[in-house]
């Protein structure tokens, strides 16, 4: 059993997935990957927005997301990211810190350099957060 996971305080899903899916019987909150656009749809790229500006937008749609599921940052448990420039980690690592550096438990988490990313996206972050509701 499984259920979307809906807000308007995050972009609505661009294709045919879902912002995120919650399994009603073992409380695992999957969100799909998020690139830099705002929940009205104002994409964030370089060189008009900064790695720590996208990476701030991102992490606020998380934040958003998981709260649509009655959970939070402090949830997660895993955390991808894919940079289309492995020479942004620096800067992404810097603001990634300042909101997972200070949770009880960081969650495990990759970071990868990619090919492409949708809408020529320079960072996307997908997570998976276990709550115990």
């Amino acid at each position: 059993m499984k259920e979307a996971v809906v807000t308007s305080l995050a972009p609505k899903a661009a294709a045919v997935y879902s912002t995120a899916v919650k399994s009603k019987g073992d409380t695992t909150i999957y969100v799909s990957g998020q690139v830099p656009l705002t929940p009205e749809g104002q994409f964030y790229s370089k060189p008009s927005y900064s790695i720590t500006q996208q990476a701030e937008l991102v992490i606020t749609n998380i934040k958003n997301i998981l709260k649509a599921a009655n959970a939070s940052l402090e949830d997660v448990v895993k955390v991808n990211i894919f940079l289309a420039d492995i020479k942004d980690f620096q800067e992404f690592n810097a603001t990634y810190a300042k909101h997972f550096s200070v949770l009880k438990v960081v969650p495990a988490r990759s970071c990868v350099q990619v090919g492409a990313l949708p809408l020529g996206a320079n960072l996307e972050i997908e997570c998976i957060a276990v709550t115990s509701d």
